[in-house]
C-alpha cells in the first residue's frame, strides 16, 4: 500500500532541512493546539509515516508507530535549532525502533529497553529451543555425589582439587576481570566476553566458535571494536585454531585454561598474551 502525500494549498515544503524547520518553528509558535488543527501538521505526520515505513518493517512495527516516535521528536527544541532538522527526527526514530523491538524481546517496556545496563542482556528463551539441552552442560545444573569418596573431606575444607577448579561461570568473572584490569571498559568487556561464551555454549566446540565469530559482522557493529581488537579478544579466549597449537596454552584460550583449573596468576605471567589484550583496549591511544 502506498501512502500519497497533498501538501496543503500555502504551499510550505517540508521535505527539506530548511522547510522543515520553517514549519516547525511556526508551528511552536503558534502552540500546543496547532498540531491538531494545523493541515500541515497533519501532512507532515503522514509524510513521516511514508518515510519510515521501511525502517518500522525492519523492526517489525507498524509505520504509524514511528511516525509517533517522529512526531516526538520534532517537538524538542534540539531539533527545531540543528543544522539538519530531518537527520535529528531519523536518528530519533532509530533508537525508539530499536529499543521498541529490544523491549519485545526481553519482554519489557521500551523505556527499560533504552538502559545502557540491560545492553547485555539477552532475549528470553525456553530451554527446550536449544538442541542440547541446557542441563546438559550449564554447570548450574551440575551435581556431584562424593558417597565413599576418599576426596571428600578435601573437597569440604577446600584443599581438594575438585574445590580448587574454576567453575565455566567463574571463568567468565574471571575474564572480564582480566581484561578490565589490562584497560578494557568493564560494560565492554563483560558484554564482549558473554558474547563469546553464548556462541560457544551453542556450538559447543572452541574451533566452530572461533569460525563463526571471526566472520560476525554484527558482533563488530554491537560491541563497537575494530576488526584488530576483536581478532585479539577471540585469539585471546578462545585460543590460536592452528592444529600444532592446540596442546599449548596459545592454543587453548583463557577460558579453558581457566577451566581446567589453571590459576589466574599463570596466565598473568604470558607477557605476550597480556601485552596484546592490554594494546588491544578499545579507546586505548595507538
Amino acid at each position: 500500500m502506498t501512502t500519497t502525500i497533498t501538501h496543503p494549498e500555502h504551499g510550505e515544503d517540508f521535505t527539506t532541512s530548511e522547510g522543515l524547520r520553517h514549519v516547525l518553528v511556526r508551528l511552536h509558535e503558534a502552540g500546543p493546539a496547532s498540531w491538531e488543527h494545523d493541515p500541515t501538521a497533519g501532512a507532515l505526520v503522514a509524510f513521516a509515516a511514508d518515510k519510515y515505513a521501511g525502517l518500522a518493517r525492519k523492526h517489525g512495527l507498524d509505520p504509524w508507530e514511528t511516525a509517533s516516535a517522529a512526531f516526538e521528536a520534532m517537538r524538542n527544541e534540539s531539533t527545531r535549532t540543528a543544522r539538519d532538522p530531518w537527520a535529528v527526527v531519523t536518528r530519533a526514530v532509530q533508537i525508539t525502533c530499536v529499543a521498541e523491538e529490544r523491549g519485545q524481546g526481553l519482554l519489557c517496556s521500551t523505556h527499560q529497553a533504552r538502559r545502557r545496563k540491560y545492553e547485555d542482556v539477552h532475549d528470553p528463551e525456553r530451554m527446550s529451543d536449544r538442541e542440547t539441552p541446557l542441563s546438559d552442560y550449564h554447570p548450574s545444573f551440575h551435581v556431584y555425589d562424593h558417597i565413599d569418596d576418599p576426596d571428600t573431606e578435601d573437597d569440604r575444607d577446600g584443599t581438594g582439587p575438585q574445590a580448587q577448579e574454576l567453575s565455566a561461570l567463574n571463568a567468565v568473572d574471571e575474564c572480564v576481570a582480566l581484561f578490565t584490569g589490562l584497560g578494557w571498559p568493564p560494560d565492554t568487556a563483560r558484554t564482549a566476553i558473554h558474547y563469546v561464551t553464548t556462541a560457544l555454549s551453542r556450538t559447543h566446540s572452541r574451533l566452530s566458535a572461533y569460525e563463526a565469530l571471526r566472520h560476525d559482522k554484527y558482533a563488530l557493529a554491537f560491541l563497537d571494536l575494530t576488526r584488530d581488537t576483536w581478532a585479539v579478544l577471540l585469539h585471546a579466549l578462545l585460543g590460536n585454531p592452528h592444529p600444532a597449537l592446540q596442546a599449548m596454552p596459545a592454543g587453548r584460550g583463557i577460558l579453558m585454561r581457566l577451566v581446567i583449573g589453571e590459576p589466574i596468576c599463570s596466565i598473568l605471567h604470558d607477557e605476550d598474551l597480556i601485552l596484546s589484550i592490554a594494546l588491544a583496549a578499545p579507546g586505548r591511544a595507538r
